[in-house]
């Protein structure tokens, strides 16, 4: 039986979960396969991040939006990778758990990739 999001344990499944899928997707692969990527680093960050996201835990430091666009200046992004980054990231959330919080990432989720699409493609 599934169970809601409540803490840095279920963060950590979530982010590992997702980045599974999201290094095997013919449209993500690319950025995570060949875009001097470093999955250990990235994993244990965005766990902090969707930590601090849903949990207010205050032990995220970074900067998403520089990140991004440091991305996009090695190989573009397009709305189409944010699409199924939100979907991958939907379906991660609804495969492995249910409830409020699980919600709340989502929405979360979508607002973030939101922001950086606006940024990025003014």
């Amino acid at each position: 039986m599934k169970k809601d999001l409540l803490n840095k344990k279920d963060i950590k499944k979530l982010v590992h979960s997702f980045f599974e899928k999201a290094k095997h997707d013919k449209i993500l692969e690319h950025f995570f396969n060949n875009v001097n990527f470093n999955e250990k680093k990235h994993i244990a960050t965005m766990c902090k991040f969707w930590e601090n996201a849903l949990f207010y835990s205050g032990n995220y430091v970074g900067n998403p939006m520089q990140t991004h666009m440091d991305i996009n200046s090695k190989s573009a992004l397009n709305t189409n990778h944010f699409s199924k980054w939100i979907q991958l990231f939907n379906e991660t959330v609804d495969e492995l758990f249910v409830g409020e919080n699980a919600e709340t990432i989502k929405q979360k989720a979508f607002n973030v990739s939101t922001i950086l699409q606006i940024r990025l493609f003014k």
